[in-house]
C-alpha cells in the first residue's frame, strides 16, 4: 500500500511538508491508547538470533532509526512499533533554533537519495526532555543525538554538548556526539583528532558528573563524516576511542555528488541514501580493522535491503541504522530487514548476529 498509494501522494508534496505530515501522523498514532504496543507484537523481530545486549541495554534487533527523522522525539512509540531495535532522536541543541531557510530538503528519486541542509532545526533540549520524560516504559532504547547551536563558536562548543548531557541524562539511553553534519558552519572542524578527543573527554566528564543525580551513565558514541581524508578518518577514530567513547556511528551524510543523475544534485547540503552504500561500508570495514572490534560500530548510510544491512554487519558493524530508505521503501522496510537478516544469518550457518560481525573484513 505504501509504494502504490501513500508514497505517490506524499511525493507530490514538498519534501519537508511531506516529512512534517508523516511525523504528525506518527505522533497521532503514538497517542492512540495501546496501539503502539499491539503493533509491536506484530512487527517485533521474531528471531532470537537478532537480539543483543549492549551497554546493559536489550536490543531486540540490530536495526535502528537514524537521527534526523524524529528530531524532537514526538513519535517514539509509533516508530518503536515498526520493529526497530533502538531509536536515535535529535539532533538536539541547548536552545531551540529554526535551522536554515527553506527549501532545505530535496528528493532524488532516481538516485534513491535525499539532500538536506536542515541546520539542526529543533525545539531544544528542554522540550525534548519533557517529551522523553513523559514516555513511560520503553520497548526499545532511545538514544539522543546532541549538537551545538549555530551561534555558538567552536571554542565554546563543548559547553553546548555538556549542557545537553546535563539536561537529558536522566531520559537518554545513550548520547551521540554529532560533529559531522555539513549543515552547521564550522561543525566538521570539531572532527579533527585533537578537538574531537578534547570534546569527547568533556562530554564523558559531564556524564560522570551527572551520574550521582541521575543514577545512570549512558554510553557516549561519536558520529563521523564519510568525507574525511583516510589519514584524518583514522586519526579521528583513534582520538575518539582513546578518549573513551563506547561506540562509533559511521557515517553521516556526504558532500560528494559522484554518480548522481537527478537535477537536485546541484542543491547544497548533505547527501544520504543509496549513493552512500559502498562508501559507508568501506568506512565501517576500515574502522573495524583499526579498532580490532574493541568498540561497537553502528553502520548507517544507504541501507535499503537486508543484504545491505548484512554486508554492513559482516564489514564490522554491530548495529545498523536507516533513514532515507524508510522514505523510499515505507514502514514495512523494518520488518523486511529483520526477517531478511535472520534468513541470511541462518543461510551462512550463523546462530547469532554477533557471530557475523567483521567476518568479511
Amino acid at each position: 500500500m505504501y509504494r502504490s498509494l501513500i508514497k505517490p501522494l506524499l511525493f507530490r508534496l514538498d519534501a519537508e511538508d511531506a516529512h512534517h505530515l508523516t511525523i504528525g501522523l506518527m505522533d497521532a498514532a503514538s497517542r492512540v491508547p495501546a496501539w503502539p504496543a499491539l503493533a509491536r507484537r506484530v512487527t517485533a523481530p521474531a528471531s532470537p538470533m537478532l537480539e543483543q545486549t549492549l551497554w546493559g541495554q536489550r536490543l531486540a534487533s540490530p536495526v535502528g532509526l537514524a537521527a534526523g527523522l524524529d528530531k524532537n522525539g514526538v513519535a517514539v512509540p509509533a516508530f518503536t512499533a515498526l520493529g526497530f531495535g533502538f531509536l536515535e532522536v535529535g539532533t538536539v541543541t541547548p536552545l531551540p533554533q529554526p535551522g536554515n531557510d527553506r527549501p532545505r530538503l530535496f528528493r532524488l528519486p532516481q538516485d534513491g537519495a535525499l539532500i538536506n541542509r536542515m541546520g539542526f532545526n529543533n525545539a531544544g533540549m528542554t522540550d525534548l526532555h519533557a517529551r522523553l520524560g513523559g514516555l513511560g516504559a520503553r520497548p526499545a532504547p532511545v538514544w539522543v543525538n546532541i549538537g551545538k547551536n549555530k551561534v555558538t563558536p567552536n571554542e565554546d562548543a563543548a559547553q553546548d554538548y555538556r549542557r545537553c548531557v546535563a539536561a537529558l541524562q536522566d531520559v537518554a539511553d545513550a548520547f551521540v556526539v554529532n560533529v559531522s553534519s555539513p549543515n552547521t558552519p564550522g561543525l566538521r572542524a570539531l572532527q579533527g583528532a585533537d578537538d574531537l578527543g578534547a570534546l569527547v573527554r568533556e562530554v564523558l566528564q559531564e556524564v560522570e558528573a551527572q551520574r550521582v543525580r541521575t543514577l545512570k551513565a549512558p554510553p557516549v558514541l561519536v558520529k563521523l563524516a564519510p568525507d574525511l581524508h583516510p589519514a584524518d578518518f583514522e586519526a579521528s577514530v583513534d582520538a575518539a576511542v582513546t578518549a573513551g567513547v563506547a561506540g562509533l556511528i559511521i557515517s553521516n551524510t556526504t558532500l560528494s555528488r559522484d554518480g548522481l543523475t537527478h537535477p537536485n544534485q546541484k542543491e547544497t547540503g548533505g547527501l544520504s541514501g543509496r549513493p552512500l552504500t559502498r562508501r559507508a561500508t568501506d568506512l565501517v570495514r576500515a574502522a573495524y580493522r583499526q579498532t580490532g572490534g574493541r568498540v561497537p560500530i553502528v553502520g548507517v548510510g544507504g541501507i535499503f535491503s537486508a543484504q545491505d544491512a548484512y554486508d554492513r554487519i559482516r564489514a564490522g558493524a554491530t548495529l545498523t541504522e536507516v533513514y532515507s530508505a524508510l522514505i523510499f521503501e515505507g514502514p514495512g522496510l523494518v520488518r523486511d530487514l529483520n526477517s531478511g537478516l535472520a534468513r541470511l544469518l541462518a543461510r551462512d550457518g550463523f546462530t547469532h548476529v554477533r557471530e557475523a560481525v567483521g567476518t568479511a573484513g
